[in-house]
């Protein structure tokens, strides 16, 4: 989820904490508890300062080992350490208790996202992602926000989020199932289907799709309960080719094919050099599909400048590959 709906869902953890005697009897320990479910609710989201490095590093990280069950265990223990050198007199084993429930409901939610987390590891390094819950969900945070104002009303705080709990809940289970109708439709209209990868919009209806059958790639987008077929690719393994190999070496292309489960390939050859694009089919965009990573080698098959990230458009990416020569 987006760091808004881990802070709001934070804050909300922290106000059921006062069900627990140890915390609701001391108002010290209770603030800590609420400034710790804030932090683990954030915390596992700290690899975002990858993004300052390069993209190629946050792609290949995010949500990966910061996310994962060793991390899950460390989060908490930091976090109450931190916290336990300014407020040395709470009650730390409570505060340690609703720390790791805060931490545990990041990686627990993050799953139900296309986006996914690594949240097996060390035992599996495959992403969960569950594609259910788009990144930012308006229901689910403004239903917190409601239950934050209604607990500073004077409303007790167990009952208020206790009822919005058990509504996010409710609607996750409703989102899991129009997931699920999304897939029969599809397998219903392509019979060879092999998988069907689904991606959650902002829109409640709205869906990005894209079908794997034996030969072809489907773009695909549900809307209002309507499949359309949008562009369809053939699939082409990637060759083993001297320019494919060297492109493979790099950094951002290798990041990307981490991370990417479904998607196409071009080579275009220039007159002073060779690209090789990666092109994600699962975020379509007006026509254009802006999750890439992009190579240039020369004609030494040396790496000239690549690029992976969001672009929508080829002239802000080839600004980008003129003046991000490959490390």
């Amino acid at each position: 989820m987006d760091t808004g709906t881990h802070f709001v869902m934070g804050i909300a953890l922290g106000g059921i904490a006062t069900v627990d005697p140890a915390i609701n009897q001391d108002p010290l320990t209770l603030e800590a508890v609420l400034i710790g479910t804030i932090i683990g609710s954030q915390a596992p989201d700290l690899d975002t300062i990858l993004k300052l490095r390069n993209n190629a590093k946050y792609i290949r990280n995010h949500r990966g080992i910061t996310h994962s069950i060793p991390a899950v265990l460390l989060w908490p223990l930091l976090i109450v350490a931190g916290i336990s050198l300014f407020l040395p007199q709470v009650d730390l084993f409570h505060l340690w208790i609703w720390t790791f429930i805060a931490v545990i409901l990041h990686v627990f939610v993050d799953i139900f996202n296309a986006y996914g987390t690594q949240a097996l590891r060390p035992f599996s390094h495959r992403w969960v992602a569950l594609g259910v819950i788009n990144t930012f969900d308006p229901f689910i945070f403004f239903a917190h926000v409601v239950g934050i104002v209604v607990w500073q009303l004077g409303v007790d705080p167990l009952q208020v989020f206790s009822g919005v709990f058990i509504i996010v809940a409710a609607y996750y289970l409703v989102r899991y199932k129009m997931k699920r109708n999304v897939v029969q439709s599809v397998e219903r209209i392509i019979s060879d289907v092999q998988e069907v990868i689904v991606s959650p919009t902002i829109r409640f209806t709205h869906w990005h799709v894209v079908a794997r059958s034996e030969r072809y790639f489907h773009v695909i987008r549900a809307m209002d309960g309507t499949i359309k077929i949008l562009d369809t690719f053939d699939r082409h393994p990637i060759p083993d080719t001297p320019i494919m190999k060297a492109a493979k070496q790099d950094h951002n292309i290798s990041a990307f094919l981490s991370f990417s489960p479904v998607y196409r390939w071009e080579i275009e050859e220039c007159d002073d050099y060779t690209e090789v694009r990666f092109i994600d089919l699962r975020y379509r965009s007006k026509d254009y599909y802006p999750f890439v990573a992009v190579v240039q080698l020369d004609q030494d098959l040396q790496i000239i400048s690549s690029y992976t990230g969001w672009i929508f458009s080829e002239k802000k990416l080839r600004k980008k590959l003129d003046i991000l020569p490959s490390e």
